[in-house]
């Protein structure tokens, strides 16, 4: 798969489209990340009032009724697989409306040659296999060069959160995943305490530099259109 506009189906653009304000998407966006943010850091602080509880049970500290509430409580519940895939998957959506609405902007800004892939790679390139460790990153950083004031512009912001991001998702919450499948003692539980600080800090600093990103070409887009229509 090269890095010419092939492989996936080609959107033709309609007679007559015309760029559209994107800042209702992307505080969508925006306040979506930022509850997946605020998920991931409730989810750490979990792991840690498990760890210190199972420290306790232990020492002598705690009862096993405590440990089966905390199996219950609010900070266990949202950890569970199907809480997490709800909010990831809703702030998922959140930014690729916005990714989709920036990209034909972009596209009637600069011109479809301005982006290495087809329009159907926004959602696609997400969801394919192998191609989604350097796909999406192309897609973005090609809306975000499309849509820059001033070329050549700078991909490190780019750079910084697709580093994060696959660091997080495709090494780190692998092996989180599989440490708290099984905890057959209280150091097993600190380790999967330990991993989760990890992988929270890589969420939160790419959830932040994501939200730079979108305000940014955001910014940019709106500056354009409300220069074309004056």
């Amino acid at each position: 798969m090269d890095d010419s506009q092939q492989g996936m189906p080609t959107n033709a653009q309609p007679v007559g489209e015309l760029p559209r304000t994107v800042t209702g998407a992307a505080t969508t966006a925006t306040i979506l990340i930022a509850f997946t943010l605020v998920h991931a850091v409730m989810v750490l602080v979990g792991n840690w009032r498990l760890y210190f509880l199972v420290h306790d049970y232990l020492a002598g500290a705690a009862t096993a009724a405590d440990l089966e509430a905390a199996d219950n409580d609010a900070f266990a519940t949202l950890g569970s697989f199907w809480p997490s895939m709800l909010v990831w998957i809703a702030g998922g959506i959140g930014v690729l409306v916005w990714l989709w609405r920036a990209r034909i902007n972009s596209e009637l800004m600069s011109g479809a040659a301005a982006h290495r892939r087809a329009r159907g790679w926004v959602v696609g390139a997400w969801t394919t296999p192998v191609a989604n460790l350097w796909i999406p990153y192309q897609v973005v950083s090609d809306v975000w060069r499309a849509s820059a004031p001033r070329r050549p512009v700078s991909v490190s912001l780019i750079n910084a959160w697709w580093a994060l991001f696959v660091v997080a998702n495709f090494v780190v919450k692998p092996i989180q995943w599989r440490m708290s499948s099984t905890f057959n003692s209280e150091q097993d539980v600190l380790s999967n305490a330990n991993v989760t600080t990890l992988l929270t800090a890589l969420y939160v600093a790419a959830g932040l530099l994501l939200v730079l990103i979108v305000r940014r070409v955001t910014a940019w887009q709106t500056h354009r259109h409300t220069r074309s229509a004056a």
